[in-house]
């Protein structure tokens, strides 16, 4: 026990580290970019005599070390900085928007679960079958080959424009929004709606997050498939399996209680890792579907060279990818007392 906490310890100290580094590169990289913050907070037709005077207030006139303390001072108490595009705190705006983001990552990776743990069973018990190559070859690589804003474009063509039965864009109808508003509580319009009894919203939000998940869900389906698929292959063939199944134990009991168990480890490690990338690294999808979230808030930050949001959402993106391989780790530990760190 002693060990593992010092273990535990370690790992703390370490993801910390690499959160310092994310930090400074982070930092001094955004200053690199040839562009003068002062000027566009202070806006298109501000006078040289505006633009000195911003630029002393948001302290751009010190030296790039004093920046950099500064920084890390601010960032480590909740002080996240001055959108220079919104002219709003940093940390408000991030909070404003992380639910949307969140609602829409937790629903992808439920779709690519739901749709790649049957699938890839399926195919490992009928491995080199007809329907194991079909779902190997067409599911699995396509899933995996198809770039997420090509199929986000392709699914609004087809269920959007064509069929018209799902929204094109937005979280929720401008009707819904006036006539049946969501009460704020959790931020996440599914719970909500259902939390306060607003079928109508709870509709009309599912139906506007369907096509977003699902194209960020599509790598995640793809990769799931592969690794669940070669992890079963593998862990039905070994000696425990075998002696359940000459003991005479119902099939369907030895492949979801034991082996999946096993088996479903390393799918873990790359749900934990997709979701992180998807929480922060939905860009092209919230772009292409209007999603208001984090993806679409940084893009227009970097459009914009919008330092204090660039360098807050980067670290985000780092602290969330630590704490997620943490916690798999924890997970790992959990269901397997011989994994250590």
């Amino acid at each position: 026990m002693q060990g593992l906490k010092w273990r535990l310890l370690s790992r703390v100290l370490q993801s910390f580290i690499v959160l310092i580094g994310i930090i400074t590169i982070t930092f001094f990289l955004s200053r690199v970019v040839p562009s003068d913050p002062a000027a566009l907070w202070a806006g298109q037709h501000a006078r040289p005599e505006q633009v000195e005077r911003i630029r002393h207030e948001l302290g751009l006139d010190k030296p790039l070390y004093i920046q950099y303390i500064i920084h890390v001072q601010k960032l480590f108490t909740g002080d996240w900085g001055i959108s220079y595009r919104t002219h709003m705190p940093v940390l408000e705006d991030i909070l404003q928007r992380l639910p949307a983001t969140v609602e829409l990552t937790i629903v992808a990776t439920v779709i690519a679960v739901a749709i790649g743990i049957p699938l890839s069973i399926l195919a490992a018990v009928n491995k080199d079958k007809i329907i194991d190559k079909v779902i190997n070859l067409i599911v699995g690589a396509s899933a995996l080959s198809v770039p997420s804003f090509w199929l986000a474009l392709l699914l609004q063509i087809i269920f959007a424009r064509t069929l018209g039965i799902l929204p094109l864009q937005g979280r929720l109808s401008p009707e819904v929004v006036e006539m049946y508003p969501i009460k704020h509580i959790t931020g996440l319009y599914l719970i909500d709606s259902l939390l306060t009894g607003n079928l109508v919203a709870f509709k009309d939000a599912l139906a506007h997050i369907i096509l977003p998940a699902l194209s960020l869900a599509c790598y995640s389906i793809g990769i799931t498939i592969r690794m669940t698929r070669a992890s079963l292959i593998e862990v039905l063939r070994e000696k425990y399996i075998i002696a359940a199944e000459a003991f005479g134990i119902p099939k369907s009991k030895i492949r979801f209680k034991y082996a999946l168990k096993n088996a479903i480890i390393p799918t873990l490690t790359i749900l934990g890792i997709t979701f992180a990338w998807n929480l922060m690294g939905a860009y092209l999808i919230e772009c292409v579907f209007n999603w208001p979230g984090l993806g679409t808030y940084t893009w227009r930050a970097i459009l914009a060279a919008d330092y204090p949001v660039i360098v807050a959402t980067t670290t985000l993106a780092g602290f969330i990818m630590l704490v997620v391989n943490f916690t798999i780790d924890l997970i790992h530990i959990y269901l397997d007392p011989r994994v250590k760190f």
